[in-house]
């Protein structure tokens, strides 16, 4: 095999490495034409919402004398049933059919043997409706959220305009919430919100890692923050999108890694240059974009295109890669399967 890009993280002598599986978790149409250009503007595409099971060697830090890996899901996708989100996003779902969530991602770890109850983490690449999920039903998971999340989930900070956009305050747990740090000073580290009336855990030695974790370069990215402390899984701050938008970048054996791009973009074609992203007018006038900063956006597929150029050992996949989900080869690439 080549030798690993100069540019990504030597791997240490006794290098740990984390397994991924891909999971189904619901599928829903896009009208091509407010996400891709140029595109026929009766165009429609159904896709999946992807999530990711991430496993790690080192034993799981929520239940004592468990010998079990460390488990984090990347995305919880859509939520089953689709009649318990909020009403403003029932009338944007009325855009997006088919859309179909039976094949959540608590089924989906389900058909492999795992339990809510059994994953350590949950890092959501941003808090919209079709990659949140449905967190309560995953009582004891530690959640991490972009910096910004939580003002978004309150009505506050940077929200773009539409159904799409409805952020629910109650959301995700109080106490077991770990927010990055913003970008604007390097060096700071997450925060952990609100009070937990007696109820929070023991923390374990991750989210204590986590905690003192700080944003570092790593890569064309300007931040990034080394999760485990091993060089085996980075959260990448990837803007654009949404406020508070991350991706992950895994390491899954020697030379070879594994890209999480969320909503970087909504088709692989716009990660080839073979499109262009989407704007459009609103009855006001208004230029508008799936993305709440198209310049930013840009930015952030630059640095992934980047990534993914300097070596065939770093495989890039999008939360609605409707092609990557469709190849064959990745059929047994789903849990209970890996990457």
């Amino acid at each position: 095999m080549s030798p690993s890009p100069s540019f990504l993280p030597r791997r240490a002598p006794q290098q740990n490495y984390v397994t991924i599986s891909a999971l189904h978790s619901g599928t829903l149409t896009l009208p091509s034409h407010l996400f891709i250009t140029p595109t026929s503007s009766s165009a429609r595409r159904t896709v999946p919402s992807l999530s990711f099971l991430i496993q790690h060697p080192s034993p799981r830090t929520l239940t004592e004398n468990d010998p079990s890996p460390t488990r984090l899901l990347f995305d919880l996708g859509l939520r089953n049933p689709l009649s318990t989100y909020a009403s403003p996003i029932q009338k944007h779902l009325e855009t997006r059919h088919p859309i179909s969530s039976d094949h959540d991602v608590v089924r989906s770890l389900m058909q492999g043997g795992l339990k809510p109850d059994e994953v350590d983490w949950i890092i959501l690449s941003h808090v919209h409706w079709d990659h949140i999920g449905t967190p309560s039903l995953f009582m004891k998971s530690n959640f991490v959220v972009g910096a910004g999340s939580l003002q978004l989930l309150q009505g506050c900070g940077d929200q773009s305009s539409g159904g799409h956009a409805h952020f629910e305050p109650d959301l995700l747990p109080e106490g077991r919430v770990l927010e990055l740090p913003s970008t604007a000073t390097l060096g700071s580290a997450p925060t952990k919100n609100g009070a937990t009336n007696g109820t929070e855990k023991k923390e374990g030695s991750s989210s204590a890692h986590l905690r003192s974790a700080r944003w570092q370069p790593l890569a064309h990215f300007p931040h990034a923050i080394d999760f485990f402390h091993d060089g085996s899984l980075y959260l990448i701050d990837a803007p654009g999108h949404l406020q508070g938008h991350t991706n992950i970048l895994a390491r899954i054996g020697p030379e070879k890694w594994v890209y999480l791009a969320g909503d970087a973009c909504h088709d692989r074609r716009i990660l080839k240059g073979e499109v262009g992203i989407a704007t459009w007018e609103n009855e006001e006038g208004k230029v508008c974009c799936i993305h709440s900063d198209v310049h930013e956006t840009e930015m952030t597929l630059e640095r992934i295109r980047a990534l993914g150029n300097a070596s065939e050992e770093v495989e890039v996949i999008l939360a609605h890669d409707v092609d990557w989900a469709q190849d064959e080869v990745n059929e047994a690439r789903f849990w209970p399967g890996t990457l």
